[in-house]
């Protein structure tokens, strides 16, 4: 058996994976640069992490070039449909986390203020923002080595790695201790799995990036809770009361609660019985069968 090629005689597809985080890599290196001579006038309208969008976004495309698959296998058909997807995904990603919100505060955990001074415009550049984070960690999670990654180990195998990685790149984050660090880790992971079948289901990023999005904007910069781990100044701020942490999640945000496993387990088993608009369960992002072979 050829350590590198499969039986058809193309690269292994974790050989594929290996080289997208090299000229990720390298990408990362030109962003890091770049950052250093954006302007800051330009930040508030063009934050850095939309350079590390760009970043990932150059990666996947010469991933793809090299395979000679079209840009629009990767899930990012810049169509109505698409923006249909990603609005109903933003609207989706903020009713789970505001679900979580009001379980956390029907069991007396928490409850919220006004915050002063906070405007809509500061709501507006958050969301920006949030949608940098949620494209870039969907492209890095969702997009091109997750995919190439369902081609060589299945569906399955695929999202049990990437769940993995992804709640074990957040250890690193404020707050992932204790009590935070386990039901951290667990929700992470859920959410995880939740964003996989969101781009199983529809073959396309939008519904994914969406989901990130509204889930994210919702807990921080509306909500006030931390972002896993990270904190922002929210509309409204909360105020936890003498409950256990794992019921609100504290300052680490809802994403260390009982509440927030609950919702992402409630929103698996719905989309793992979903179908789909109208495809089989087993179409992959180009509308074809995805295969198993070649890991």
């Amino acid at each position: 058996m050829q350590p590198l090629l499969d039986a058809d005689g193309r690269l292994r597809n974790g050989w594929r994976v290996l080289g997208f985080l090299g000229l990720l890599f390298l990408a990362g290196l030109a962003v890091s640069l770049l950052s250093h001579l954006w302007p800051r006038s330009l930040r508030p309208y063009v934050p850095t992490r939309w350079l590390s969008v760009l970043g990932v976004l150059a990666a996947s495309w010469l991933g793809l070039h090299l395979e000679d698959r079209p840009w629009a296998s990767l899930g990012l058909r810049l169509n109505r449909r698409f923006l249909g997807e990603l609005v109903l995904g933003t609207l989706g990603g903020a009713a789970l986390i505001g679900t979580a919100a009001t379980l956390a505060a029907a069991t007396g955990a928490v409850h919220w203020v006004r915050t002063p001074g906070v405007s809509l415009g500061d709501l507006g550049a958050a969301a920006w923002f949030f949608l940098a984070v949620a494209v870039y960690e969907e492209l890095l999670f969702r997009g091109y080595p997750f995919q190439r990654a369902v081609d060589g180990l299945g569906f399955t195998g695929a999202q049990i790695l990437f769940a993995f990685l992804f709640a074990l790149l957040h250890w690193s984050n404020p707050g992932m201790t204790g009590a935070s660090l386990a039901w951290g880790t667990l929700n992470i992971a859920l959410a995880a799995l939740l964003l996989g079948f969101c781009w199983r289901r529809t073959g396309s990023l939008a519904l994914p990036v969406g989901v990130h999005l509204g889930w994210n904007w919702t807990q921080g910069s509306l909500l006030g809770f931390g972002v896993s781990g990270t904190t922002s100044q929210g509309w409204l701020t909360p105020l936890f009361h003498a409950r256990p942490v794992w019921l609100s999640g504290g300052t680490f945000g809802l994403e260390a609660s009982l509440p927030c496993a609950l919702v992402c387990g409630a929103a698996i088993v719905l989309l793992w019985r979903w179908q789909g608009w109208g495809a089989s369960s087993d179409a992959g992002p180009s509308g074809g069968a995805s295969t198993a072979s070649g890991s």
